[in-house]
């Protein structure tokens, strides 16, 4: 049996900080015969000129979340908040790396098809009883569950054997079993390089079989059912206001665990928060607003962090006329990126030339996927740098589909919550379609609502953003198969389905990235999705806050946070 390395090399890739093991194949192997682990996220040090005592901290990363049941949650707020409540098998640190989580370490078979997992002596859930590997058995089971309608089933599960079957009903055909206590076996369907990094996703994080099925849908909704095995847990929830987690006891690293109380405000307007930042309410904010960042960025509080992540434009492609594809390319090329990310957004994204941005790997070592399909395509699919040349197509191409000047075009409504640029964005599609001859309208909405209305597939056009859970462009990818909870657009395409299956079923990785760049080029010919930008977090954090760290995987880690 091949043994595993807990913790990964990190690399810089394109500017972006990132675990190198999907991108270059040494997903957590160590020297035959070897076992590698280290303790870095068990690091007790406290940095120097800090202070020891317990810190209560209170920030703002965005409004009421839709939910924070680890299996139904896509939002990256309510994924913070989960990450701090829970802990996966493996989760990250500091530099990024992949280190034991709840699991003290991991072996591989050497075929690569079984995961063998370790966990910790005496770990504990957050209400003190015993925390077994049935526990993360009973959990992954019930994210494949159909009845659980898990949006990231699919994504996260599909490698593993049995999942076709388990999404059909039969949940107990999941290849995941508990021969003791402290062993979780993981069988997989075929070899997977980035299976390591999919098991730190929140979405994986365990939660305890009783109370969930004793309260339904309702257990993660208060404190004395909200029970976590991760470093804080929950000890009030005012809604419209804020959730207060305090230090979890019997969390197994709680020595490390420098806060006191973590309180989330729940803010949605970014001049509130702005102010509750000013005034000392909060010391971090997340939604800053956009006209004070001239006047911030050059202060030592704003922070501008790269992230794995492309913003985007969804088109409803079971609605007319965004189920003729020429409709949604001529959409897609009259949109100057360029204009957004250089100055409605003043230079705080990058304008998106493909779907898979920068900073994602491909097939040979630090080699990236963007670069790797411009050269495959001659060219990118979007000309940044001459706009008027993709609206002259846009153009064409509207007229193609029985639209010239835009006559005919019926009115159409674009859906987005007000946050960041998303109104100021939504504004500038409404003019640059205007030159095609359509009007549109603009419907905004609360956070609360926008997620289950997007997920539902109640709009015509609507924002959309992904940020990566893992180093392989098929995160992204996978959003647009038939299958997947996230494919809000609803966009299915047979050749595209079987180009997915067959990347994530290969053992050969020059088959699994070429299947990949054929999947995407079919996308983007389809428009079956318009990028936008490849964003990046911007936030504000009093210089006093020591020993915090922002993830590229768009999270930030407050629980060792001194002062």
């Amino acid at each position: 049996m091949k043994k595993t390395a807990i913790v990964l090399a990190a690399v810089l890739v394109s500017g972006f900080v990132l675990s190198a093991c999907g991108g270059t194949g040494k997903s957590g192997a160590a020297q035959s015969g070897t076992e590698k682990t280290t303790e870095a996220a068990a690091n007790t040090e406290t940095a120097a000129g800090t202070s020891t005592e317990p810190l209560d901290l209170a920030v703002q990363i965005g409004s009421d979340p839709e939910t924070i049941d680890p299996a139904l949650s896509t939002a990256i707020d309510a994924s913070n908040i989960i990450m701090h409540a829970f802990e996966t098998l493996m989760t990250f640190d500091e530099n990024n790396n992949i280190v034991s989580g709840q699991a003290e370490s991991y072996d591989v078979s050497d075929d690569g098809l079984t995961y063998t997992f370790h966990l910790r002596d005496g770990l504990k859930w957050s209400d003190g009883s015993d925390f077994t590997a049935e526990d993360f058995v009973y959990s992954w089971k019930r994210m494949a569950d159909p009845a659980t309608a898990a949006p990231y089933a699919a994504d996260m599960l599909s490698v593993v054997k049995g999942y076709d079957e388990a999404a059909a009903g039969n949940v107990d055909a999941l290849a995941v079993s508990a021969p003791d206590a402290k062993t979780f076996v993981v069988e997989l369907s075929g070899p997977c390089t980035y299976f390591d990094k999919i098991v730190t996703h929140a979405s994986m994080a365990p939660v305890k079989k009783d109370v969930v099925e004793a309260k339904g849908d309702q257990w993660s909704l208060t404190p004395e059912t909200y029970i976590s095995n991760g470093p804080l847990k929950m000890v009030e929830w005012v809604p419209g206001s804020h959730i207060t987690f305090a230090k979890n006891e019997n969390y197994w690293n709680a020595d490390r665990v420098t806060l006191n109380t973590l309180k989330f405000v729940l803010m949605e307007d970014q001049n509130a928060a702005y102010s509750a930042y000013r005034t000392g309410e909060v010391q971090m904010i997340r939604d800053v607003p956009t006209e004070e960042i001239p006047n911030l960025r050059d202060s030592a509080e704003f922070h501008l962090e790269p992230r794995m992540a492309t913003s985007y434009t969804i088109f409803n492609t079971q609605k007319e006329p965004f189920n003729n594809a020429k409709v949604r390319r001529a959409l897609s090329l009259a949109i100057d990126r360029d204009y957004i990310a250089n100055t409605l957004m003043m230079g705080t994204a990058l304008p998106a030339s493909n779907f898979v941005g920068p900073g994602i790997s491909d097939d040979k070592e630090g080699s990236s996927f963007e670069a790797v399909s411009r050269t495959n395509n001659g060219g990118d699919y979007f000309s940044v740098d001459n706009y008027a040349a993709d609206l002259d197509k846009a153009k064409a191409l509207l007229t193609e589909a029985g639209y010239p000047n835009g006559e005919g075009f019926p009115a159409i409504e674009y859906m987005t919550n007000d946050a960041g640029y998303n109104k100021a964005v939504a504004e500038y599609l409404q003019s640059a379609w205007s030159e095609l001859g359509i009007r549109m309208d603009i419907k905004i909405v609360e956070w609360s609502t926008f997620t289950p209305t997007r997920r539902a597939g109640d709009f015509q056009i609507c924002r959309g953003g992904w940020v990566y859970d893992y180093d392989d462009p098929s995160n992204m990818l996978n959003l647009f198969s038939t299958e997947s909870g996230n494919n809000d657009g609803k966009y299915s395409n047979a050749e595209v389905d079987k180009l997915l299956t067959e990347a994530r079923t290969t053992a050969d990785r020059t088959e699994h990235f070429d299947k990949l760049h054929k999947a995407e080029k079919i996308m983007m010919e389809d428009a079956a999705v318009s990028p936008l930008v490849y964003s990046s977090d911007y936030y504000l954090q009093k210089p006093e806050i020591k020993g915090t760290w922002h993830s590229p995987y768009g999270y930030w880690f407050f629980m060792y946070a001194t002062k």
